[in-house]
């Protein structure tokens, strides 16, 4: 989501400060962390695994920059693919990614600056590429209605048993899963039913690769849910790290680590271990039963990054309610 400049001004530069200085290094695996080193992806908003190319990251920047999704090679930064998507008239503002079980990308413009502006959002889907190279992907286009009237959301999952879309709106208040139908339709609207509450101002959310859980980010924090055949529990929260703009996540495809993404030039993608069980049978994301809100990934925060988070936090808390409140 594009801001004004004034982000990086006055006391939101002492933010990025301490943000920078509390930044874990990165490892040189892809899995590990990396940095997308493409001058063109200014405003990744959105991450996916690819499965069918190993350490390949799938992206886009929000707002207009255009129908182009980008393979980011993990292990170089790079991208190695440029996608120009056509038969989807002009995006508005693409928020996020998905892998189907289907092995198509979906990608979901549905972000609302304004929260509730267009009376309708779509969702584009369309075949991952088997061969990484700059190339124009037909895409099939479905309009998105919410039940209960417009609003503005960042997260898109695909249901990886099922196939079934999942969107959840970006609320400071915390937001709702609303469930799209069993099938997209290309030819009448795709109406999506509001479910559960998701305790979180959500700015992107992925299934685990067996479907037994879902993580969900926002700027400050995140949670671990048990999907539980869609009467989810909340199981805890994540270990997100502190972005500058903290916008995406993604599972590794073997469900081991969650990665986390931030808009901006030179942007890093940080890795922390997932919840145990993502990729596997467990049923508890620990092995130790339910976990409150215990933080279920990574270690515990060092004195630094605890005194960096609250310093930090305070700071672009008050930054962001004043940039991000509807207008």
């Amino acid at each position: 989501m594009r801001r004004s400049p004034s982000f990086l001004s006055g006391a939101a530069a002492g933010a990025v400060l301490v943000l920078a200085l509390a930044a874990p290094a990165l490892a040189d695996d892809g899995d590990g962390g990396f940095t997308i080193k493409d001058p063109r992806i200014t405003e990744s908003s959105g991450l996916a695994a690819s499965r069918i190319h190993p350490g390949v990251y799938w992206t886009h920047n929000d707002s207009d920059d255009g129908a182009y999704l980008y393979a980011v090679d993990s292990r170089t930064g790079r991208t190695v693919a440029t996608i120009t998507m056509s038969g989807v008239g002009a995006p508005r503002d693409v928020e996020a990614i998905s892998l189907g079980p289907d092995g198509d990308l979906y990608v979901g413009d549905i972000g609302d600056n304004l929260g509730g502006k267009w009376d309708h959002v779509w969702i584009y889907k369309l075949p991952e590429p088997k061969v990484l190279k700059d190339q124009t992907i037909r895409a099939t286009q479905y309009v998105v209605k919410y039940e209960d009237g417009p609003r503005n959301a960042e997260a898109m999952m695909v249901q990886p048993k099922t196939g079934r879309v999942y969107i959840i709106d970006k609320d400071e208040d915390g937001g709702h899963l609303y469930e799209g139908p069993a099938e997209l339709s290309a030819s009448a609207t795709n109406v999506f039913r509001r479910g559960a509450a998701v305790d979180l101002w959500v700015t992107d959310g992925a299934f685990s690769p067996n479907g037994r859980q879902f993580a969900v980010r926002g700027y400050f924090g995140g949670i671990a849910y048990d999907w539980n055949g869609g009467r989810i529990k909340r199981q805890g929260r994540l270990d997100v790290p502190l972005q500058g703009q903290g916008e995406s996540v993604t599972y590794t495809t073997d469900g081991s680590k969650l990665l986390y993404g931030s808009e901006g030039a030179d942007s890093a993608v940080q890795a922390e271990d997932a919840p145990g069980g993502a990729g596997s049978d467990s049923k508890s994301p620990s092995g130790k039963g339910d976990l409150g809100d215990d933080v279920v990934s990574g270690g515990g925060p060092s004195g630094f990054e605890i005194g960096a988070v609250a310093a930090a936090g305070l700071l672009v808390v008050l930054l962001l309610k004043r940039l991000f409140r509807r207008r």
